[in-house]
C-alpha cells in the first residue's frame, strides 16, 4: 500500500508541470474572456462596469441567433458527410489493403499543402468560369454556367469535408485495427453473413472510432471562419465569422468575447446531447 502511494505521488509529481501549464493555458484565456464579455463597449472607451448587456444583445439578435443556429447545422452536415465517407475508406484500409502503411501515407497528403491553398483550390473548382462548370460545359451536360455551386452552404459543407476527412479516417482506422479476427471468425461459424457481421460485430465495436471522429470533426468546425469567409458568400456566413467581425473592424471585444463564450456553451451543449445519444445507441445495437 505504501509503495502504490508512492507511485502515485511520483507519477502526480511528474505530471504537474506539464498539466499546471496546459491548464494555464486553457484557463488564463478563459477568464479574460469571461471578464471582457461583462464589460461595454462604445467606439474606443471600454465601460468596465459588469454587466450582463452583451449577453441579452447577443441573445436577442435575430442575426446571432440565425448564425448560430446556421453554425451548428452546417457543422452537424459536414460531420455526417465527412464520416459516411470516411468510414469505408477506413475499413478498406483496415481490413482489405495489404500496404496499410502507404494508404495511411496518402491519407495525409493534404496536410502536405497549406488549408487555405486547398480552400482556395476548392474556390477554382467551384467558381462560376472553374474547373467544374468547364468539364460539364465542354462534355455538354450544362449550357450555361451552375450559380449554386459557389457562395453557399454547399459550398462550405463540401470544403470542409474535404479539408477534415484524415480526421475522420484515422479514429475510425484505429478502432477497426482493435477488433479481435476471432470474434468475426466466431460470428461466420454462427451462421453470420457479411452484412449481418457487419451489423453485429464490427459496427458496435467501432461506435468510440465514429464517436471521437465527430467531435474532433464538430467541434471545430463551427468556430471556422476561413472557409465560409473564402466560399460562403452571403448566405455560408457562420458566427465565427460574426466574431472574426467584433474584434476587428467593429473593434467591439466584449461582444466578440461574448458571441465566442456562446458559442462555446452551443457547442459543448451539442458535444454532451451527442455523445449520450450515440452511447445509448452504441449500446442498444451491442
Amino acid at each position: 500500500m505504501i509503495r502504490l502511494r508512492s507511485e502515485t505521488a511520483k507519477g502526480v509529481a511528474l505530471s504537474a508541470p506539464a498539466t499546471l501549464y496546459v491548464g494555464f493555458l486553457v484557463a488564463a484565456p478563459l477568464v479574460i474572456l469571461v471578464t471582457y464579455s461583462m464589460w461595454t463597449q462604445s467606439y474606443v472607451t471600454i465601460d468596465k462596469t459588469l454587466t450582463l448587456a452583451n449577453y441579452r444583445e447577443a441573445l436577442t439578435d435575430p442575426l446571432v441567433r440565425l448564425l448560430m443556429l446556421r453554425s451548428i447545422l452546417i457543422a452537424a452536415a459536414v460531420t455526417v458527410a465527412t464520416v459516411a465517407l470516411a468510414y469505408p475508406i477506413a475499413y478498406f484500409i483496415a481490413m482489405k489493403a495489404q500496404r496499410k502503411t502507404l494508404w495511411l501515407l496518402l491519407i495525409t497528403i493534404p496536410f502536405w499543402s497549406s488549408y487555405l491553398l486547398r480552400v482556395f483550390a476548392w474556390k477554382l473548382i467551384l467558381g462560376f468560369n472553374g474547373v467544374m462548370n468547364s468539364a460539364l460545359l465542354a462534355v455538354g451536360v450544362i449550357q450555361e454556367p451552375l450559380t449554386f455551386l459557389l457562395y453557399n452552404e454547399f459550398a462550405v459543407v463540401l470544403t470542409l469535408a474535404h479539408a477534415w476527412a484524415p480526421f475522420a479516417i484515422l479514429p475510425i482506422y484505429v478502432s477497426l485495427q482493435k477488433i479481435d479476427p476471432q470474434l468475426l471468425e466466431a460470428a461466420t461459424d454462427l451462421g453470420n453473413g457479411g452484412l449481418e457481421r457487419f451489423l453485429r460485430v464490427t459496427l458496435p465495436l467501432t461506435v468510440p472510432g465514429i464517436v471521437a471522429a465527430c467531435l474532433i470533426i464538430f467541434i471545430p468546425t463551427v468556430g471556422d471562419y476561413v472557409t465560409p469567409s473564402l466560399v460562403g458568400g452571403s448566405d455560408g456566413k457562420m458566427i465565427a465569422n460574426l466574431i472574426q467581425v467584433q474584434f476587428g473592424a467593429a473593434n467591439n471585444w466584449p461582444l466578440g468575447a461574448t458571441l465566442s463564450l456562446l458559442a462555446m456553451l452551443a457547442v459543448g451543449f451539442a458535444a454532451i446531447v451527442f455523445v449520450l445519444s450515440a452511447t445509448g445507441l452504441g449500446r442498444r445495437i451491442r
